[in-house]
């Protein structure tokens, strides 16, 4: 199962406290460790975290600052902690944009978690859907060869994914917004969304397994009408 989650609602949380924009996504990163954690004991077998899209570049220079220095606390502090639960961190986006002492701690979380075999704990920074779409089909137009798995490849190239992820199957987005923010866009294309009005330092185990189970009662037709059995159950 892949489970995206576009985690909003950090400076809304933190202003409606009277705290610094800041301190709600200090808080944030608390909210990562729990909801990680839930998700590896659930059997989940992709997490894609939605951290620093490529439009969050005009948020202000000092808030920018704070939330790249939180994530390298986050891969220095939880690296470890991932090998220890076998959870394999890769990061996707772009990476020509990021200073060079990100760009080597991303290097090493990766390395350092590359054997594991448990959940793969993607995270999207300077991550634009749109741009990663392009990209791809930049790359692959010379080859003159379209195929979807190509395609896909090329995809996860751009992104500096590991290995081509699978369809999203759960995209959460928390914070009261109804969008997709440029996030997965093709991976999403049948995506089941769930959206709640809690604000991202909120979210916690209770509030993952509350949107795990809105999705265990959907309906995925892919498409497909449902079978005659099915659709009397639903009526009766």
């Amino acid at each position: 199962m892949h489970i995206a989650i576009i985690m909003d609602g950090n400076g809304r949380w933190a202003a409606r406290r009277g705290f610094p924009r800041t301190a709600g996504h200090r808080q944030g990163a608390e909210a990562v460790n729990a909801v990680v954690e839930a998700a590896a004991r659930k059997g989940v077998d992709i997490l894609s975290l939605y951290a620093f899209s490529a439009a969050n570049w005009n948020r202000p220079p000092d808030e920018v600052g704070a939330l790249f220095t939180l994530l390298r606390r986050y891969l220095l502090n939880q690296t470890q902690r991932c090998l220890e639960q076998s959870i394999r961190i890769n990061v996707i986006g772009r990476r020509d944009r990021l200073d060079s002492k990100l760009r080597q701690v991303i290097q090493h979380s990766e390395c350092t978690t590359a054997h594991c075999t448990g959940m793969l704990l993607r995270i999207a920074v300077d991550y634009s859907s749109q741009y990663s779409l392009i990209e791809a089909a930049r790359s692959i137009q010379l080859q003159g060869n379209a195929a979807l798995d190509n395609f896909t490849a090329h995809l996860a190239a751009v992104d500096h994914s590991t290995a081509p992820a699978p369809s999203v199957d759960l995209l959460i987005r928390t914070g009261g917004e109804k969008r997709l923010s440029d996030f997965l866009l093709f991976e999403c294309a049948y995506a089941e969304l769930y959206f709640t009005e809690c604000y991202w330092p909120d979210f916690d185990a209770h509030a993952f397994d509350a949107a795990l189970q809105e999705f265990a009662r959907r309906d995925r037709r892919f498409g497909q009408v449902a079978s005659p059995a099915l659709a009397g159950a639903s009526h009766g």
